[in-house]
């Protein structure tokens, strides 16, 4: 299997590659306490700076479907549009940067794999790790001929609320919310009702992370996993969040350790916890 991951060293040696595509995705989301808004993008950030030859997408407007309360990902011809734009085709190699400690990365790397396209990794690290360590950059804005890419739905990687209120009532599904402790506990939502879906497992995503917002060892991750009770061999594990971006970066972590069937709620808080009629625990 094909790593998800890529280092900064690999990157450097392969910045000329005719059939690699560099994606920058940059933002920051601020804690649920402070004033809205609470998500940003950093558009400026990467027009002053960003690794030589790589495009912007825009982690809350590019690649989410307008008018969605959830942040979903966009539709396939939306999505289809976006990627031919950058450049990308059935055959091109993605590798996705950002500056936030991988989430916004692995929420369009989920998001290409959703569409079908599999060759795409994670800049472990991303552009923090790239500039700390003194690597090229470049306030030039790449155009790239038009490219070919045809969104092609992956269902298993996405599963809906009706599915997960399917299993509530029948069980099999390990469920895992990758908020913070506050947020699944309900002392803090970004949705009108607090707390977690029943049955879920807290991991939040800092426990993930190592000091350098690299991502932990898979040995270290391993012991993450059994200490908060994770079936690394469960036969259906779903993902959530608030809008399905820091989940995915839980699937990367699990994907590192050989974890399988795995999938996104994309919904996540922002549906569940915004409708009155679906089971809530703290």
């Amino acid at each position: 299997m094909t790593s998800p991951l890529v280092q900064t060293d690999w990157l450097h040696e392969h910045l000329d590659d005719a059939d690699l595509r560099i994606i920058e995705i940059r933002g920051k989301v601020l804690p649920p306490t402070q004033p809205p808004p609470h998500y940003l993008s950093d558009r400026a950030g990467y027009e002053a700076a960003h690794i030589p030859g790589a495009v912007y997408v825009d982690w809350q407007v590019d690649i989410v479907e307008p008018g969605s309360p959830s942040n979903d990902i966009a539709a396939p011809a939306r999505f289809s549009a976006l990627m031919q734009s950058l450049g990308i085709s059935s055959h091109t190699r993605v590798v996705v940067a950002d500056d936030a400690g991988g989430m916004f990365a692995t929420r369009l790397r989920w998001g290409l794999r959703y569409y079908g396209h599999e060759p795409v990794q994670i800049l472990d690290g991303g552009w923090t790790k790239w500039q700390r360590e003194g690597r090229p950059s470049s306030d030039a804005i790449s155009r790239y001929p038009r490219g070919d890419f045809q969104a092609r739905p992956v269902p298993s990687l996405k599963a809906t609320a009706e599915e997960i209120l399917q299993n509530l009532a029948t069980g099999g599904m390990q469920l895992i919310d990758v908020r913070s402790p506050a947020e699944y506990s309900g002392t803090a939502s970004r949705a009108k009702h607090g707390g977690h879906i029943p049955t879920a497992i807290n991991l939040p995503r800092s426990t993930m992370l190592a000091e350098d917002m690299t991502l932990k060892s898979a040995d270290e991750l391993r012991g993450v996993f059994t200490e908060h009770g994770i079936d690394l061999g469960a036969a259906d594990t779903v993902l959530y969040c608030n809008s399905g971006v820091s989940a995915t970066y839980g699937m990367l972590a699990m994907e590192v350790v050989g974890a399988k069937n795995l999938s996104i709620y994309d919904g996540s808080w922002k549906e569940w916890g915004g409708d009155e009629t679906t089971p809530k625990a703290r």
